[in-house]
C-alpha cells in the first residue's frame, strides 16, 4: 500500500515539475518584439 502512495506522490511531483518547467521556459519579456515589426509600421495596410 505504501508503495502505491509513494508512486502516486512521485508521479504527482513529476507532473508539478514538468508544468513548472514549461511555465518559465519560454521567451523572456525583452524578447517579445516580433522580427517583422519595424518602427513606424503601426499603420494598417491599405
Amino acid at each position: 500500500m505504501w508503495l502505491l502512495i509513494l508512486e502516486a506522490l512521485a508521479a504527482g511531483g513529476l507532473l508539478v515539475f514538468i508544468v513548472w518547467w514549461t511555465m518559465f521556459s519560454g521567451r523572456r519579456p525583452d524578447d517579445e518584439t516580433p522580427e517583422h515589426k519595424v518602427d513606424g509600421d503601426d499603420e494598417a495596410p491599405r
